[in-house]
């Protein structure tokens, strides 16, 4: 798979298991991590911050969340999220990521986000300045 975006992630002692390597849950937030990062350079914070926990405007809620584990990481390997958005829907929209430990694929997901008024407390179209932002990017 190609990524134009990518993102470090630290392994963090307490991400370990009984078998020394990161355990299965940790693996959804190095995914949330990297999601946080492409939104933040990608789309950035306009008037209503869309990573911001109070307030009004536009955020995103998580409707599904796939994982497939390849390889183990350990506390001392070197870990790059790659994230894209291959396709926007009206209201929603898929992230998939490649996680690796230098040039191996350690696991791949994919995640489902609806994008969510906050003051609607509903699903919303997705944002004409986010649209225009991923699809450039992304080529879309």
């Amino acid at each position: 798979m190609s990524f134009e975006y990518t993102t470090e992630v630290s392994v963090r002692y307490d991400d370990l298991d009984t078998y020394g390597h990161v355990n299965n849950v940790r693996y959804g937030t190095y995914l949330e991590e990297a999601r946080i990062d492409y939104l933040a350079d990608v789309v950035g914070s306009g008037e209503d911050d869309l990573l911001t926990a109070t307030g009004g405007g536009t955020g995103i809620v998580i409707a599904n969340l796939e994982l497939d584990f390849e390889q183990p990481i350990r506390m001392t390997d070197s870990v790059t999220v790659g994230v894209r958005v291959p396709r926007l829907g009206e209201k929603s929209f898929l992230f998939e990521y490649e996680v690796r430990n230098d040039d191996t694929v350690a696991a791949t997901g994919e995640t489902t986000v609806v994008t969510y008024g906050r003051d609607e407390q509903a699903p919303v179209p997705i944002p004409d300045s986010w649209r225009e932002s991923i699809g450039q990017f992304e080529g879309l």
